[in-house]
């Protein structure tokens, strides 16, 4: 029996320096203002910053999978591969380079000594001005093993909750499509681990109703016609704790689901009872009313950015059990 430690973290505006010359052309233009200051001692800074809580969880040894977003390009993910290995494991990095508006992406590291990347799928999503894809990894563990891991950072709620929403259920309805074809190539024991920043929370329709992600156990292991999520979030929800907070208004926009072949028994994979967290170490919780995430932010934010920042985001993290 191995244990697999699978976080996710909104690492919040990772961009590329300033002057990076891995940036197209009409996005060093579109974000010239937002990212006027950002030097590579800026960004080496924020680097270190977020290391060192990686590499504090699963008890110090950091992630065996680590799913990111708001990562800007592959140059920056391996930068920031470089960092964490530096504690002493070596992780491959997969990365979506999507055509999003301000040009951040998805991506995954994975511990190599552990997994090996056997295809990765961009799904992109029909939407009026450009949006984040959904990034499909299918790995192989050391036993042979598929493990398919789906990253996501679902449209924002800018202009309205309820007047974005439509945008975010176009999401969850791509997603719900690809996983039925996940389970029609690979059988429906497959085991898929789905994680992003969802920009909607657990009974918002738009995971519930369209992504088909739901807490209903029964349901899920007695349908033939539909292809459920369970969303592992709901005890966190419904202990109030927080992802993000907006407005001080605590959210938990950032979730894990499972597939029906990891929460059915005699399977290869389960979820290890209890070990689905917030990762709210004291140095990531900002001083003030609200117990929020402590960010980093940018210089040419007002305020200017927090050296001793992390990110807008708490980190979330999860155990998967794989049978001998």
């Amino acid at each position: 029996m191995s244990e697999h430690f699978i976080a996710f973290w909104n690492v919040e505006n990772l961009f590329d320096i300033e002057t990076s010359t891995n940036r197209p052309a009409y996005l060093q233009k579109k974000l010239k203002k937002e990212l006027k200051g950002w030097t590579d001692a800026i960004l080496n800074r924020k680097l270190d910053q977020i290391a060192s809580i990686i590499t504090q969880m699963n008890g110090g040894q950091g992630p065996d999978i680590l799913g990111v977003c708001e990562v800007e390009n592959l140059a920056v993910m391996n930068r920031l591969a470089d960092v964490i290995s530096s504690g002493g494991r070596t992780y491959g990095v997969a990365h979506a380079d999507t055509s999003d508006g301000r040009g951040i992406d998805v991506a995954f590291l994975y511990d190599q000594t552990r997994y090996q990347s056997a295809e990765q799928f961009q799904h992109f999503v029909q939407k009026r001005t450009a949006t984040r894809d959904i990034f499909q990894v299918n790995l192989k563990t050391s036993s042979n093993r598929d493990l398919v891991v789906i990253g996501n950072h679902w449209p924002s709620r800018r202009g309205g909750q309820f007047q974005s929403e439509p945008y975010r259920m176009m999401v969850g309805e791509t997603l719900a499509y690809f996983h039925d074809r996940i389970i029609e190539e690979k059988g429906e024991d497959t085991a898929i681990v789905v994680m992003g920043d969802f920009n909607d929370e657990p009974f918002d329709r738009s995971v519930r109703d369209y992504a088909l992600a739901i807490r209903e156990r029964r349901k899920i292991m007695g349908s033939r016609s539909k292809n459920y999520f369970y969303n592992l979030m709901w005890e966190i929800a419904g202990a109030r704790t927080a992802t993000h907070y907006f407005s001080g208004v605590p959210n938990v926009l950032d979730q894990f689901w499972i597939s029906k072949g990891i929460l059915k028994t005699g399977t290869d994979f389960r979820i290890k009872s209890g070990s689905v967290t917030v990762e709210d170490f004291p140095e990531l919780v900002a001083s003030g009313t609200y117990p929020r995430p402590r960010p980093f932010s940018r210089p040419s934010k007002k305020g200017g950015h927090d050296p001793d920042g992390f990110s807008d985001h708490f980190p979330i993290s999860m155990v998967l059990i794989e049978a001998d």
